[in-house]
């Protein structure tokens, strides 16, 4: 699917299976997910334009590459979704960062917004919108759609593992946003949770259950 980007690297995959399996407990679960989302941030940053500039080596003056072009924000939904930021930041620390509060209606499974957040200057800004799971994809297209609303043109959407009817609802309803993900898994269940997946996220990430 046009603008869907499926990771395959070798790193990502080994610690997703470790984040799958039910006996990792919270605090390995929640440094996996900074690691994976440290890697994730390499490949969702592969576009960002350069700039020549003349720098002074202990040898010579040399021509030299740095960021140009917009600033980044970090957007994660919340609360899973703070659990990618560290590891964005280690490899993006001058991003600003915003937060997005949205809960799944456990009877509607529609997603009800509670709180929004964002840097002063969001619009200037190309933004990185974080959830580990695209499951309905619901709570990802509300979260887009408010971004929208404040005139933010530039938006990714970062996740670690997506059902694909999550990825066909927000590809749908906003084709314009890149999905990046690390696993593209079998379904949802009746639950509206993955298959194979790794369960609740939020929930592993902060020991609530």
């Amino acid at each position: 699917m046009e603008n869907v980007f499926i990771f395959d690297h070798p790193l990502i995959q080994h610690k997703i299976s470790l984040m799958r399996d039910k006996n990792t407990a919270t605090k390995e679960f929640r440094e996996l997910t900074t690691e994976v989302s440290r890697l994730m941030a390499y490949e969702v940053t592969r576009d960002l334009p350069l700039r020549t500039v003349e720098i002074e080596t202990p040898v010579a003056v040399a021509q030299a590459k740095i960021i140009a072009g917009k600033t980044l924000a970090l957007v994660p939904i919340l609360r899973a979704g703070l659990g990618m930021v560290d590891g964005m930041l280690d490899l993006i620390p001058m991003a600003k960062v915003g937060h997005i509060g949205l809960y799944r209606d456990p009877e509607t499974l529609k997603a009800v917004e509670y709180y929004c957040k964002l840097p002063e200057d969001v619009e200037s800004r190309d933004v990185i919108l974080l959830d580990p799971m695209l499951a309905t994809g619901v709570s990802a297209v509300d979260a887009v759609s408010q971004l929208k609303k404040r005139n933010i043109t530039s938006i990714k959407f970062v996740c670690v593992i997506a059902a694909p009817e999550g990825i066909e609802n927000l590809h749908s309803t906003h084709p314009d946003v890149p999905i990046f993900c690390a696993a593209k898994d079998k379904c949802l269940n009746e639950d509206a949770y993955i298959v194979p997946g790794l369960g609740d996220a939020g929930d592993r990430l902060f020991g609530t259950k």
